[in-house]
Parts: structure tokens; sequence; C-alpha cells
């Protein structure tokens, strides 16, 4: 938790709160994978890996995890405390996906999750990781991802066939949370 906050004060505009997503959120999120058929997940943006442990505590043995953190602080973290030769971390940006799985001959996947912030980045950036997320996940893959605010709505309609809404209010900040199909 504390490396969490001093991050946030450190890079406000990378951290969307000032502390990790709830349960409620990681659990509602999460329950919509299909992890029997799961192969190959993304998490953009883990932090401290609230989701990540649980993403390694539910996926199957022979399937592959790719974790991209732009924090280099996040990347020790991760690394040191979730140890599992099934995840590879990335010091990198989400925006290079596609670069990403060829250097380590992954297809398509299955999951991308975030949590990123696209409220706090560029209009560019954040529209390149969208267009790179949907063409990396196989037609019946799905994107993933919790925003504090509705502002990215119309843009996830735009990039993405079909995207549906929920919301998850016991998180601090209360949070919607998207599903995407290419």
């Amino acid at each position: 938790m504390a490396l969490f906050a001093r991050n946030f004060f450190k890079h406000p505009k990378m951290l969307g709160s000032i502390i990790p997503s709830s349960r409620f959120l990681v659990r509602r999120m999460l329950n919509h994978i299909d992890w029997q058929r799961t192969r190959v997940l993304v998490e953009y943006g883990p932090g401290v890996g609230t989701f990540t442990r649980e993403i390694l505590r539910q996926m199957p043995a022979d399937a592959a995890l790719i974790v991209i953190e732009t924090n280099e602080d996040f990347v020790d973290y991760i690394q040191r405390v979730y140890p599992d030769p099934r995840m590879q971390v990335v010091h990198g940006s989400a925006a290079d996906i596609e670069q990403i799985l060829a250097e380590r001959d992954l297809g398509q996947v299955d999951y991308v999750i975030a949590g990123i912030p696209f409220s706090t980045l560029p209009g560019h950036v954040g529209e390149s990781i969208l267009n790179a997320t949907r063409k990396v996940i196989s037609p019946a893959g799905t994107f993933l991802l919790y925003q504090f605010s509705p502002r990215l709505l119309p843009t996830l309609h735009r990039t993405f066939s079909k995207v549906s809404r929920e919301f998850e209010p016991i998180n601090f900040l209360p949070a919607h949370f998207y599903r995407c199909k290419p």
C-alpha cells in the first residue's frame, strides 16, 4: 500500500487512485474470464499486482500472462513478489503490445485486463493502445477494463464492435467496468 501511495504522489497521472482496486472490483472483472479456454492473458498497468495475484491464482498451468508496466518501481515489485514461470513482466508501454507479443512468439490473446487511466493519457496514446488492443485480441477474446469516469465509453464504441458496461460501487473510487469485443 505504501509503495502504491508513494508512486501516486510521484506520478499522479499514471495512477487513477491513491489506493489499489478493491477485491469487489477484481472479482467482478475476473468473473468474466473463461479460465478453461484461456491460454494467453495480458495485463496493462498492474501496479502492485492486485489483479495479477488473482489472475495467477486462477489461470491454467499451461497459460501465459504478459504484464506490461511503465513504472520501474512496480516492475521490480511484481517480479519480486509474484515469481511465476507463467508470467513475463515487461517494462514498457501497452501501445507496443503487438511487438511485445511478436517478440515472444505469442499470437492473439484471449483476454486483456486493464485499469490504466485513459483520461490522463494524451489522446493519441490512449487511441494507440485501444487500436493495438483490438488487433491482438482473438475473435472470441475480450478486453476487460475499468475507469473512474464514463468519458471513455464513446471511444470504446468507435474502437470495438461490442461494448457492455457495469458499475462497481464498492471501490475507491467507484468504477465503471467495460467488456469490449473486437
